[in-house]
């Protein structure tokens, strides 16, 4: 009788659902590096966040590593981001016009200023530091690139949250919770309302200690020819120093923002 030599037939269907399943796998693990204290990460780590094997995990990593996605510190046997992502991560920012406009603004007040100048933009219910100039001086402030922070805390925040329209405001307060990062983040709706709309009258915001202890900061938005705000720009410093500073920073600040808006096509 002749031997049936034929090979199992691979379903198409099949090969395509592996191959998505394994390019999500891969993604995750990349996510995950983003994660707050997750700059390096061992092979044991990783399978048990993400409930892998470590036989998955090893073969993920290997390949990231290929593309230069992944790199592996050989003495400690951890893994870290590899130059492929910041390269990703600088054609992102690259495309934001906000940023290359801002750049130049950023570099003038911390000049001018001797503190600390950054750039944000609104991620949906939360905020983002995309850039940021720092004063040469010993004691400064200095921000997480990329970390997203909720629109009630600290000044950037507040700056966004007070130019959105009214039905987008009442979204945030009925959809999000306000969450405390320190004992002196405003957590009461209403409190936060009133200061919402001194923000919008005086056309910046500030901020002592609300975000991050020890710091505070003045911030205004830059806003597009709808009257949004395409980008927040903030000043920031320890929080012993700045106090006497807020108002000249903030002086400083809106005469940017002006410039920038109108830059962008607002005309309000």
């Amino acid at each position: 009788m002749p031997m049936d030599t034929s090979k199992p037939v691979r379903r198409r269907g099949e090969s395509s659902s592996k191959t998505v399943a394994t390019v999500e796998r891969a993604v995750d693990v990349l996510v995950l590096f983003a994660e707050p204290g997750s700059t390096t990460l061992g092979v044991t780590e990783i399978a048990e966040r993400l409930s892998l094997s470590k036989a998955a995990v090893h073969r993920i990593l290997a390949s990231l590593r290929v593309r230069g996605l992944i790199q592996l510190d050989e003495y400690t046997r951890r893994y870290a981001l590899g130059v492929t992502t910041m390269r990703l991560g600088l054609a992102y920012l690259d495309r934001i016009d906000i940023r290359r406009i801002a750049a130049p603004e950023l570099e003038g007040l911390s000049r001018s200023l001797s503190e600390t100048a950054t750039l944000s933009i609104r991620t949906g219910d939360s905020r983002v530091y995309v850039d940021q100039v720092t004063p040469s001086r010993e004691v400064m402030m200095s921000v997480n690139l990329g970390f997203p922070y909720p629109l009630h805390a600290g000044g950037s925040s507040k700056a966004f949250l007070a130019f959105l329209d009214e039905e987008e405001i009442d979204a945030y307060f009925a959809g999000t919770p306000l969450v405390r990062l320190t004992e002196r983040t405003v957590v009461d709706e209403k409190a936060l309302r009133r200061e919402l709309k001194t923000i919008r009258r005086r056309g910046y915001a500030q901020s002592i200690a609300e975000r991050q202890p020890g710091s505070a900061s003045v911030a205004a938005p830059v806003l597009d020819h709808h009257g949004r705000p395409a980008g927040v720009i903030s000043v920031c410093g320890p929080a012993e120093r700045f106090r006497g500073e807020a108002k000249k920073c903030a002086e400083a600040l809106l005469e940017v923002t002006r410039k920038l808006s109108a830059e962008i096509g607002y005309s309000g």
